[in-house]
Formats: structure tokens, sequence, C-alpha cells
């Protein structure tokens, strides 16, 4: 296996602003603790995308634009649905934390996200097996580079949170979190629009 190629591809497409990043970004304004459970939901997620490329099952939805088409849709809706969400809760009275109940916490966030990304089906699909050896079975392998992924992904994220450790304080102003809340809803409203639009 390519070590050394694959994680420099790895911590590139971490690096690169995506929805998951958005999800802990948007985490990190409520404070750490919101922002790691953001993490992890998104690469328990991936850990999910990893055992279905594993299997073989990324590989058949990557071949089958219909089922990606609809990920594609589903992520979408999903995001428009997040960004609608922080656009209301910059009209409240005070400001959303994330914690209302069970389905609007932030590890669940962070899942759905990455499970709805047709990007992360892709990378599995078609990316990840070009540092697969042919010669060797290529489960095993898809399961190492994927662990390694995830790994990856936490160092990312590990940074993420820490740089942006000062964000929920320098949020503490009611207009200063409206603000906030209208941009970051309104950025994770366009992503959603020009994904639905690309499917």
């Amino acid at each position: 296996m390519s070590w050394l190629p694959f994680l420099a591809v790895v911590v590139v497409a971490y690096v690169v602003p995506g929805p998951d990043l958005a999800v802990i970004l948007r985490a990190a304004a409520v404070g750490r603790r919101c922002a790691l459970r953001a993490a992890l939901g998104a690469q328990t997620g991936l850990c999910a995308h990893m055992l279905l490329a594993a299997g073989g099952l990324s590989l058949v939805l990557a071949r089958s634009p219909g089922v990606l088409a609809a990920i594609r849709l589903a992520g979408a809706a999903y995001l428009v649905y997040l960004g609608v969400r922080a656009i209301v809760a910059a009209g409240r009275a005070a400001p959303d934390d994330g914690r209302e109940g069970p389905t609007r916490s932030w590890f669940a966030q962070g899942l759905v996200t990455n499970l709805l990304n047709p990007k992360a089906v892709l990378f599995f699909a078609s990316i990840l097996p070009q540092f697969v050896d042919p010669a060797a079975a290529p489960a095993p392998q898809v399961l190492a580079l994927g662990v390694a992924d995830v790994l990856a992904g936490v160092a990312v994220w590990a940074v993420w949170i820490a740089l942006t450790g000062g964000l929920a304080a320098a949020l503490a102003d009611r207009r200063r979190r409206r603000v906030w809340d209208r941009a970051t809803g309104g950025a994770f409203v366009a992503v959603g629009v020009a994904l639905a639009a690309s499917a």
C-alpha cells in the first residue's frame, strides 16, 4: 500500500473546507465540547463509509447514478435544513445551543452530514482503491487505509477545534452571535442548493 501519498491526499481532503468542517465550526461557536461531538459524529459516519467500501458496496453505489443522486439530494436537503435552522435561531431571544434534544445533537449533525456526503462515497469508491495493492486481498487494505483516514481526520479536527477555541467567547455577545448564525446559515443553504443543482 502507498501510505505516504495516501495520507497526503487525505490531509488535503480534510483541510479543504466541506460540510463536515462547516458543522464542526458551527458547533465550535457553542463550545469546544460541542465541536468535539460534531467531529466524533463525522468520523463515525466515515467509519460507516469505510465498512461499506470494505464490503464492496461503495463501488456499487458509485456506479449507480440514481442512488448517488438520491444521496446527494438528501445531503443537500439536510444542509438546507441546518442552514434554515441557524437563520431561525438568529431571530430568537437566546442563541440556539444545539442541545434541545437527541435529534438535534451535534453528534447527530456531524454523523448525518457525513453519511449523506456523496464525496465520502466517491472517495472510498474511486480514490482509495488507487492506493490498494491489487496483488493482495483488497478488504484488509481498505480497512487499514480507512482507519488511517479516520485517525488523520481526528488529528485535523483536533487542530481546527484548537484554533477555534476562542470562537464561543468571541460570539458570547448576542449581536455577534446573530450575525454569525445568519452568515453560517446562509452558507449552509447556499452549499445545499449548489449540491442539489449538481445532482
